[in-house]
């Protein structure tokens, strides 16, 4: 067996190989690419035996994605995704001088394959049509956040020198919101917008009674509010222009990469099996999809992956005190889809809203009752897709609906 610690950074990887007693075998700084990865197989082929299978080599690394770690699965290496926090206390647990390296933290991460392998995540076998659905919904979902704070940065710069706008337009990101201030984006112009200019931004937008909206918007502008100088005026107007191209743009992009997650995830293997899940559409499926993978083995069990998800309590226990938390150390864009997956399950499946109502009557808050409800959905998806079978409401939730009678 032979341990391989890889420190990476952008354009190069420290390695060391270590052998089973922990005796050094060698070291080197290795090029990104194609180069340093068959540099390294020279490395390892040097201290290997001629009969040796590749997987009598463990590597650590800090990464779980990249062409490099692919490359390194795909040659026949386990490959252990080491989370930073825990190489940082292994480095502390090694040295207390707090120095560090490069070279350096090949060595911690090398020690740690070789003593803790069986306590580290080995990276997963995600399929290349798993890993391209999450690089698109990862995408889809940045673009949206982005698209958010633009729509406050508008919002922000609205406030200082055009109120009147906020209160004609609450939602600032529709079509027609964005039209009419990419038209007039200052109170005077604004204020000489003619009712059939609204009307049509409107009708464009497929807005009901455009007639009567039309009217509210158009008071609403010319309304006498507080007025800033003209040079911050112009100013804050040219803002407002580029602050719009930009959400428009974003707005088109979201539409495209929309169409691309739901075409990726249609053609997923699970698709069917995500799908059936209360609460969970095409793009919530491809996100939930895309975090936990589609490798058979990387949850050994419901525990294991709820543990992943988030959404399990945190148990802390010492001496005589006992602590439950929730788990905040976790995949913020999967515990994300899975809070919004609970939420819309409580109108989708009466056996959720039935635990859920449960559950608040016991005196747990809206949110922590969401948490709980979304680790119970959790479960039934671990065991959905470990039979290949689709939810079924009565199955999903009549053994919880016992156990609730019994007590």
């Amino acid at each position: 067996m032979l341990f391989v610690g890889d420190d990476w950074a952008r354009d190069h990887h420290d390695v060391e190989i270590q052998d089973q007693s922990g005796r050094r075998l060698g070291r080197a700084r290795l090029p990104e690419g194609v180069q340093g990865v068959a540099r390294l197989h020279e490395l390892l082929a040097r201290w290997l035996p001629a009969d040796a299978e590749p997987d009598q080599v463990l590597i650590g690394i800090e990464t779980d994605r990249g062409p490099w770690v692919a490359a390194l699965v795909a040659a026949g290496y386990r490959v252990f995704a080491v989370n930073p926090r825990q190489a940082a206390r292994s480095r502390e647990r090694l040295g207390v001088s707090g120095a560090k390296s490069d070279a350096g933290d090949a060595h911690v991460l090398a020690d740690l394959v070789r003593t803790d392998a069986h306590q580290l995540r080995e990276v997963a076998g995600d399929s290349d049509l798993a890993e391209g659905v999450q690089q698109l919904a990862r995408a889809h979902q940045s673009l949206i956040w982005d698209r958010t704070r633009h729509l406050l940065r508008l919002q922000a710069v609205l406030r200082e020198y055009f109120p009147a706008a906020l209160g004609a337009f609450p939602d600032l990101g529709a079509p027609e919101a964005l039209a009419l201030l990419a038209k007039a984006p200052d109170p005077a112009r604004a204020a000489r917008l003619s009712r059939a200019q609204i009307t049509s931004a409107l009708t464009k937008a497929r807005r009901r009674d455009a007639t009567g909206k039309a009217e509210t918007i158009q008071t609403a502008l010319r309304a006498q509010h507080l007025a800033r100088g003209p040079v911050l005026t112009a100013a804050s107007a040219a803002v407002t222009r580029s602050l719009i191209s930009v959400i428009t743009t974003l707005t088109s992009e979201i539409s495209e990469l929309e169409g691309e997650v739901k075409t990726h995830f249609g053609r997923h293997p699970d698709a069917g099996i995500y799908l059936s899940q209360p609460g969970l559409g095409q793009i919530l499926g491809a996100r939930v999809l895309s975090e936990f993978g589609d490798d058979p083995d990387r949850y050994r069990h419901t525990k294991a992956r709820k543990n992943y998800a988030g959404t399990s309590p945190l148990t802390i226990a010492s001496g005589r005190k006992t602590t439950v938390r929730a788990r905040y150390v976790r995949n913020h864009r999967l515990i994300d889809a899975l809070m919004r997956q609970a939420q819309s399950a409580l109108k989708a499946s009466p056996g959720a809203r039935t635990y859920y109502d449960q559950l608040r009557t016991r005196g747990l808050t809206h949110y922590a009752a969401l948490r709980q409800l979304a680790n119970r959905l959790v479960g039934i998806l671990h065991g959905c897709l470990k039979t290949h079978t689709p939810y079924n409401e009565t199955t999903a939730w009549t053994h919880h609906q016992h156990q609730q009678t019994a007590a």
